[in-house]
């Protein structure tokens, strides 16, 4: 159990629904800061823990992506944009630069509490089972969602951990799109493909041409190990 509420970063220009949402889900029992602007969030960030963020796209100055980008390099806390525009390049974009989930505006409140809820479950520390296993140089360890090579530890999202944990508990299985997407949590197929592009990335030595999470046309995807 919890010993505290879950404490979330509320980053939008928009006075009122900063408001609204420190209301409401102070009121659904988390812990709530607001910020008005990338800067002022990278102020909360510098001397605040957070669990999640939830961070609009379109704001003055630094955008929603241009602010997960920079936190990507240096953190994993998980990330929820609010998009204004339902654009699929949008999306892409937004889980191309690390966000683990996104929400269209005008959105159900409910439903924000419930990606949140899905995105904390998913960067928790109950992970599915794996043994420790060795791609390409690197060591996942699916309890901690932690990718080491030597002393370096890469970084992952709460997504990109939760969907090598499935990876490594079913090695050498094919797993479609659909299945990878329930089981990890994603909320689209099309989620599960930026995903798998994004791990590549960071596992294979040739992310054009894997030779651990491949693709088997017309099937899904299958992660062979060393």
């Amino acid at each position: 159990m919890r010993e505290f509420p879950p404490h979330i970063l509320v980053v939008d220009d928009d006075t009122r629904l900063r408001e609204l949402l420190r209301d409401y889900l102070g009121a659904n029992g988390f812990n709530v800061t607001t910020a008005e602007h990338a800067a002022g969030a990278r102020r909360k960030l510098a001397g605040l823990d957070f669990d999640l963020i939830v961070l609009d796209v379109m704001m003055p100055g630094e955008s929603g992506f241009d602010l997960t980008g920079h936190l990507r390099s240096t953190s994993r806390v998980p990330i929820l944009l609010l998009t204004a525009r339902g654009d699929a390049d949008d999306r892409i974009t937004g889980l191309e630069r690390g966000a683990d989930d996104y929400l269209q505006k005008p959105f159900e409140p409910r439903e924000l509490i419930l990606r949140i809820q899905s995105i904390l479950r998913r960067s928790g520390p109950s992970r599915v089972e794996s043994e420790p296993l060795s791609i390409d140089g690197h060591t996942f360890d699916g309890e901690h969602g932690e990718l080491r090579s030597d002393d370096h530890v890469t970084r992952l999202t709460a997504s990109e951990a939760m969907l090598l944990s499935v990876f490594a508990a079913n090695a050498g299985t094919v797993l479609s799109r659909s299945e990878l997407a329930r089981r990890a949590g994603v909320n689209s197929e099309r989620a599960v493909d930026v995903q798998i592009t994004r791990l590549r990335r960071k596992i294979e030595r040739d992310p054009r041409n894997p030779r651990h999470l491949r693709t088997v046309w017309g099937k899904g995807y299958v992660l062979w190990p060393d």
